[in-house]
């Protein structure tokens, strides 16, 4: 009953918004942050989010680079259903935007191309000294601990690390696409990370709905709750 509530709401909607979080790639094998086989609950020498930090990346890049190679650059998953829904919303004119606070670039391989990266993205990586781009499978192949750029500076992933502030031309694409949204959807992610889960309160459409396997900060102010997988949900819609 809730997919037919939610595909008459599709159907009757021409500015579909998304907002992700880690959830949405859990289908294409890549491990959330929260659960309880999570990133945060696996034991390392420094908790993740010590490693996932800018002082730390600055004082340990060695410590840093092996947890991202380990476990935060993925480069062989592929787009599951969700992604590849929400492109085909997107070449149908139905879709205005996809709002992630993912980095694996799953929504542009499945063919998105308004995507608002709010954390960043693996597939881009930048010498801290020249600028000179470096792409993914560099950081990956790299035979030394800290890869390092040509001019010897060190090369950084353009992902947001704690303690860094988001883009603001990403922030501000995000916030225009939502407020101009007549339904947004939000999927996989506690809303517990800001600024990201903040841009919900930007949302003045008809229609608030929630994919996600808990329970969340937003479930109160939502039209339509489903307890599902987002692929198998989105993936059941026209």
């Amino acid at each position: 009953m809730a997919y037919e509530e939610l595909q008459q709401m599709v159907d009757s909607s021409s500015r579909i918004v998304f907002f992700g979080g880690a959830g949405v790639s859990t289908e294409s094998g890549i491990p959330d942050f929260r659960s309880t086989d999570g990133l945060y609950n696996q034991q390392y020498d420094y908790p993740p989010e010590q490693i996932l930090s800018h002082t730390f990346f600055n004082r340990h890049p060695e410590e840093f680079y092996r947890f991202y190679r380990d476990k935060m650059l993925v480069l062989s998953a592929k787009p599951n259903a969700a992604h590849k829904k929400l492109a085909q919303w997107e070449e149908r004119g139905k879709l205005t935007g996809v709002v992630t606070q993912n980095i694996d670039g799953l929504h542009q391989a499945a063919g998105s191309k308004r995507v608002y990266e709010l954390h960043g993205s693996i597939h881009r990586n930048y010498c801290m000294n020249c600028g000179k781009f470096y792409p993914p499978e560099y950081i990956r192949d790299s035979d030394v601990p800290v890869p390092r750029c040509s001019c010897g500076g060190l090369i950084k992933p353009d992902v947001v690390l704690y303690e860094e502030g988001l883009d603001d031309s990403v922030v501000s694409g995000a916030i225009r696409a939502i407020m101009k949204a007549d339904l947004m959807i939000v999927a996989g992610t506690s809303l517990t990370v800001y600024p990201a889960a903040g841009l919900l309160h930007y949302f003045r459409g008809g229609h608030l709905v929630l994919i996600n396997r808990d329970a969340t900060p937003m479930d109160a102010s939502c039209d339509l709750i489903i307890r599902d997988k987002v692929g198998q949900v989105l993936g059941n819609l026209t």
